[in-house]
């Protein structure tokens, strides 16, 4: 049961780009709380005045997101409507916002979505894909090895890869990509719904090649995702796990999962067979 005391946690997409992305929904819902929680109080304040909303403010960026949902609960508790939003899109999508509504889920206080936009979904609509399926890996890791391994774990995956980037990392995580899965096709979004919006496509040495000369603003890469080859498959369980080792360049635990999949058997079942026949 809710506490009838208690507040409500809105948690608000606002424009990525384009003020006139605004909501009706949104602007009520910003005008009407006692505190609106926000990344970037400069840059929520900006958005705010254009709107001619004076609601107050306060800081939830990603270094104080843990220390600050503390406060903000009791607030909540104490029956202050809050509202959650990021610089730009949907809170808890590579932003915070996640660990305030989890705690106040937990907490059984009522935590409404005002759904709006999202950079994810402007881009998955004008990139043309036609696939069910994709990958959301957010921002890949700022220091090179670990985005390395980070990008390796996704290698096998047969889905088109969706990933948010700075534009100063840009050239390095297009260039681990090449490393990584080799010259893919990609698409990369530049400035999604403002006025220098910007979409390139082509193999990932020619987006390198395109931003030679760097590049600004806020970036979405999609990377398409591996070829699945069914073409010759056997479907014997042991000359399976053979045709992996010698026609794909996967690893046996990635192997294992698929044929698993390709044959509806247990993973176990697939990679204990395959550990005597891997090497043989």
């Amino acid at each position: 049961m809710k506490d009838t005391t208690s507040g409500t946690l809105y948690v608000v997409a606002t424009p990525i780009g384009n003020l006139s992305d605004v909501t009706q929904r949104m602007i009520e819902i910003l005008s009407h709380v006692g505190l609106i929680a926000c990344e970037d109080t400069r840059h929520t304040r900006k958005l705010l005045s254009h709107l001619q909303i004076t609601t107050s403010l306060t800081s939830y960026y990603r270094e104080i997101e843990q220390q600050k949902s503390e406060s903000l609960l009791r607030k909540l508790l104490a029956g202050i409507d809050i509202a959650v939003v990021s610089d730009a899109g949907t809170p808890g999508l590579s932003d915070p916002g996640a660990i305030l509504v989890r705690k106040a889920r937990q907490t059984k206080i009522p935590v409404i979505p005002v759904p709006g936009p999202s950079a994810l979904a402007t881009a998955l609509s004008v990139a043309g894909l036609t696939q069910p399926d994709f990958y959301f890996a957010g921002f890949p890791p700022a220091k090179t090895g670990a985005r390395r391994k980070f990008l390796k774990s996704l290698k096998s995956l047969p889905c088109p890869l969706f990933f948010y980037e700075s534009p100063r990392r840009i050239k390095k995580t297009l260039e681990d990509c090449m490393l990584v899965f080799g010259d893919r096709d990609a698409q990369l979004f530049r400035e999604l719904t403002k006025l220098h919006e910007q979409h390139l496509a082509g193999p990932l040495s020619d987006l390198l090649h395109k931003i030679e000369q760097g590049i600004r603003g806020e970036l979405v890469l999609i990377l398409n995702g591996i070829e699945v080859k069914n073409e010759g498959k056997p479907d014997n369980l042991d000359e399976l796990i053979l045709w992996y080792r010698d026609h794909e360049n996967v690893s046996l635990k990635d192997a294992a999962k698929n044929i698993a999949s390709d044959l509806d058997l247990s993973r176990s079942q697939v990679y204990q067979q395959a550990l005597s026949l891997w090497n043989s």
